[in-house]
């Protein structure tokens, strides 16, 4: 009886948060091939998808078939991308890493009074020089958009000093859709306590990044179904490329942590890079289009594909490429074999039993595949919903479940490198100077 009336007034609470934002959008579908035009031409399709493109496919000059072979052809994208995701992963490091000092902002992607009135606030101390200034990576993304404000990328630093006789580790921190630019920041800040340094990374069309015409991130996740595969893509590209600049700053072990849509691209970003050797998935799914269908904030896109004719499973296939489910074996293929001494993961995942946004029964999916895969992985459960994690006391509770793991795993992995550094003792002097001679020549 208890249980059941806890799951109630959990079930309201996370409908009241999911429901108080009024700017919303419906937005028609969009086939979107344009935003993949680059990717495309080297797969050889973009003269069909140029063709598409002339043929309305939605709206009141649609015409006959134009969907279902617009629909054919997304298909086969997907399909191209899955047969060489490491391909549409793929970038070159940028030549442009810069870092930009600057007071922080807000960027809110709400319109209630309180969070509009905190924004000015901020705005206010900036203009008087009572705020702190903080320092921001910046570069161009290799991933390029019709939006330039988009394609700067904006990652702020948290260094920290490096723990006495260990490497110089470093995490990586992609908060929530439609997170504000102070999200997450906290946790950044408690990592730099263990001697672990921070990027908190800004999602494609997030803060900074955000186009002046929208209020919130939505060109991120929406029902033009090409750009959210083009967004996806490069903020995969964005925290591979942080990865280069963090090498460049002498940091040698490197993690990765997400909430919610960033969980989605840590995991791409860590199935396709062996140097995120810590994981943590903060909400997990296992298909991006399982999610935009039945979660309970992205009713909005849901509504405009649905108008169009779309349903659950269209959107399992127009969005595999970006879909977790189809990565496992490839994630779990850095513990494998030789390279597992040096690549092996160290894997959090957290779900909430009461999630509207990302299902329970999909979430228990992610789990049942990480242990058929072999995925070596801790798993907790928090009692609340998506939402309601940000809320006391369940963000003390889910904060304590990801800095514990972070600072477990980051000093396993200081052991680890220690130990490998150390040769093995031997009974005879001379043998031990050989062997370590033997190192030195093979580094």
């Amino acid at each position: 009886m208890l249980k059941r009336l806890y799951a109630r007034w959990m079930y309201d609470w996370e409908t009241r948060l999911t429901t108080r934002d009024q700017n919303r959008i419906v937005r028609p579908l969009e086939w979107g091939f344009n935003w993949l035009m680059p990717y495309l031409h080297s797969i050889g399709l973009d003269a069909e998808a140029a063709r598409i493109e002339q043929r309305p496919a939605t709206g009141e000059n649609a015409q006959p078939d134009a969907q279902a072979e617009a629909k054919a052809l997304m298909r086969a994208v997907n399909e191209a991308i899955l047969a060489d995701s490491d391909q549409f992963f793929g970038y070159r490091r940028p030549t442009d890493f810069r870092l930009e000092t600057r007071a922080p902002q807000l960027f809110p992607t709400n319109v209630r009074p309180e969070t509009l009135r905190r924004a000015a606030q901020m705005e206010q101390r900036a203009a008087e020089g009572k705020l702190a200034t903080a320092q921001f990576l910046r570069f161009t993304s290799p991933v390029r958009t019709p939006h330039p404000e988009n394609d700067q990328v904006n990652a702020r630093w948290f260094p920290a000093e490096p723990k006495p006789g260990r490497p110089r580790q470093a995490m990586i921190v992609l908060p929530q859709w439609n997170a504000d630019a102070l999200s997450h920041n906290a946790l950044c800040s408690i990592f730099n306590r263990f001697g672990v340094s921070a990027l908190r990374l800004s999602k494609p069309f997030h803060d900074i990044r955000r186009p002046a015409e929208l209020e919130r991130a939505d060109y991120a996740v929406s029902a033009n179904i090409g750009r959210t595969l083009a967004a996806t893509r490069q903020a995969v590209v964005d925290i591979r490329c942080c990865l280069d600049w963090l090498e460049s700053q002498g940091c040698e072990q490197f993690g990765v942590l997400g909430t919610s849509l960033g969980s989605c691209y840590a995991f791409l970003a860590s199935a396709h890079d062996a140097r995120l050797r810590v994981n943590a998935f903060n909400h997990a799914s296992a298909a991006f289009g399982d999610v935009v269908w039945t979660g309970q904030s992205t009713r909005h896109i849901r509504q405009g594909l649905e108008d169009a004719g779309l349903a659950q499973q269209d959107l399992r296939s127009l969005w595999a490429g970006i879909s977790p489910m189809h990565y496992y074996g490839q994630f779990a293929s850095h513990s494998r074999g030789e390279a597992a001494m040096r690549s092996a993961k160290r894997t959090l995942l957290i779900y909430a039993r009461y999630d509207l946004t990302f299902p329970l029964e999909y979430s228990l999916e992610v789990l049942r595949s990480f242990d058929e895969h072999g995925i070596d992985f801790e798993r907790r459960e928090l009692p609340c919903g998506h939402y309601t994690t940000g809320e006391t006391p369940f963000q003390y509770i889910d904060g304590w479940h990801l800095g514990s793991f972070v600072y477990r795993a980051f000093r396993d992995l200081a052991a680890e490198a220690q130990n490998r550094q150390t040769p093995r003792s031997v009974a005879d002097p001379n043998q031990a100077e050989a062997t370590l001679h033997e190192g030195r020549k093979s580094a």
